[in-house]
């Protein structure tokens, strides 16, 4: 039995839709693609690597703010 991770396949979709020259993309196809980061993030946001992006951007956020003090 085939199995696919709905985040994989969301990460998938935005990889090829960001591919896409910025010119070619009308206003609902920008909407779109937010519309689908913004699912991809719920999606990734309670599980392990969502959690590890999280701690990382916290490190590289308060090292930015203590460099600049």
């Amino acid at each position: 039995m085939l199995t696919i991770n709905v985040a994989v396949l969301l990460a998938v979709v935005v990889i090829l839709r960001l591919r896409r020259r910025t010119e070619a993309r009308s206003r609902s196809d920008e909407k779109m693609t937010v519309v689908i980061v913004l699912a991809l993030g719920i999606l990734l946001a309670p599980t392990d690597v969502g959690e590890g992006i999280a701690n990382f951007l916290r490190e590289l956020a308060s090292g930015i703010t203590g460099a600049a003090e």
